[in-house]
């Protein structure tokens, strides 16, 4: 009854009924010493300056007061350890040594004892649906006798291939071309509205060159190639850097697990990156990757734009993927940002 019922309301409650209960008492004291009136005695008596109505009413909000504190403490000392291992669930500790420790307080309620047996069972079947997953996920889904990888890679090959060969040519021609423009502007002395529109179109054509640099990155297809996880991620890193003016940090850690999973969480390293140099207009950007007990934790951080994570279009920031990549493999994936204040994907793989 208590958990379905408020704190705030079973204090209210507490309160209303010892003002009743106190009401009662005054009457029934009054009206055996043939007092009439007892509501006018309750007004016009008074204890130290004050009427006795408000030392009424002093003692029932100081009961409500009392009841609101112990039935916190009561709560907290009861669910404080089922809250903490639902904590766990959310974030994908599904390992932790906490889930399988029964509760102090268990023993003497049975109901709790069926809510922490039913928590510590969740907990195992999180578990071993992670282990299925990576182990679907690291067989391969043959389409016309090719993997849906080989045929995604072999798209992006060729997409990324005639943007370069294309798009991306054109815009350094173009860029060059604008350069001797904007030389020769300068030496004729054309009107400063004239030399001020050119480097309008050559600060266009400069951006658009930066956004062809993150759609070639993101189609390329990439794979470890025998190398580290860590190698990996720092050799895309070091290129990243050659190619684009932002500032870079990374810590990474000698992590060994399945090639598939390895692979994904390449691949999810490559879409952060190029999701950052597309949308965020970040000057920083930090990748860490290390092993916390059971779990690979990748983190990527960027001082960028930000958006709001509770409107419905932050999907087209391009976290759909990434999310779909992290469930794939039984992980979890937390996504923090504020507009103007850059943001943080935090990505939890359990190792198995």
């Amino acid at each position: 009854m208590m958990a379905k019922i408020s704190k705030g309301m079973i204090a209210l409650y507490t309160g209303i009924a010892i003002f009743i209960t106190l009401i009662l008492v005054l009457f029934s004291y009054l009206h055996a010493n043939n007092v009439k009136n007892w509501w006018l005695v309750s007004l016009q008596t008074r204890i130290f300056f004050l009427p006795l109505i408000f030392y009424i009413l002093a003692i029932s909000v100081g009961f409500g007061i009392v009841t609101y504190i112990l039935i916190s403490l009561f709560r907290k000392s009861s669910y404080g350890g089922i809250e903490e291992k639902l904590r766990l669930l959310v974030a994908g500790n599904y390992d932790s040594d906490l889930l399988g420790e029964p509760l102090s307080h268990s023993k003497e309620n049975h109901y709790l004892t069926a809510i922490d047996q039913d928590i510590t069972q969740i907990g195992k079947k999180m578990n071993e649906l992670s282990t299925e997953l990576q182990v679907l996920n690291s067989r391969p889904q043959l389409m016309d006798g090719q993997t849906k990888e080989e045929i995604l890679e072999i798209e992006r090959h060729r997409l990324a291939r005639e943007l370069h060969d294309s798009v991306s040519q054109q815009l350094f021609a173009a860029m060059m071309m604008l350069s001797a423009l904007n030389e020769q502007a300068k030496k004729m002395e054309l009107p400063t509205l004239q030399q001020k529109q050119l480097q309008m179109v050559s600060d266009i054509i400069n951006a658009s060159q930066s956004e062809m640099r993150a759609l070639l990155l993101h189609l390329r297809p990439v794979n470890l190639e025998g190398k580290s996880l860590k190698q990996g991620i720092e050799q895309l890193l070091k290129e990243l850097q050659s190619k684009i003016k932002i500032k870079l940090k990374w810590e990474a850690e000698e992590i060994t697990l399945a090639p598939t999973i390895e692979d994904q969480l390449f691949r999810i390293v490559q879409e952060l990156l190029s999701n950052t140099l597309r949308h965020a207009k970040a000057d920083e950007l930090e990748v860490y990757l290390h092993k916390v007990g059971q779990n690979v934790l990748l983190r990527v951080v960027d001082d960028g734009v930000g958006f709001d994570t509770s409107e419905q279009n932050a999907g087209s920031y391009g976290l759909m993927n990434i999310k779909e990549r992290v469930a794939s493999v039984g992980g979890t994936c937390k996504i923090i940002s504020f507009k103007g204040q850059g943001t943080s994907v935090e990505i939890k793989i359990p190792i198995v």
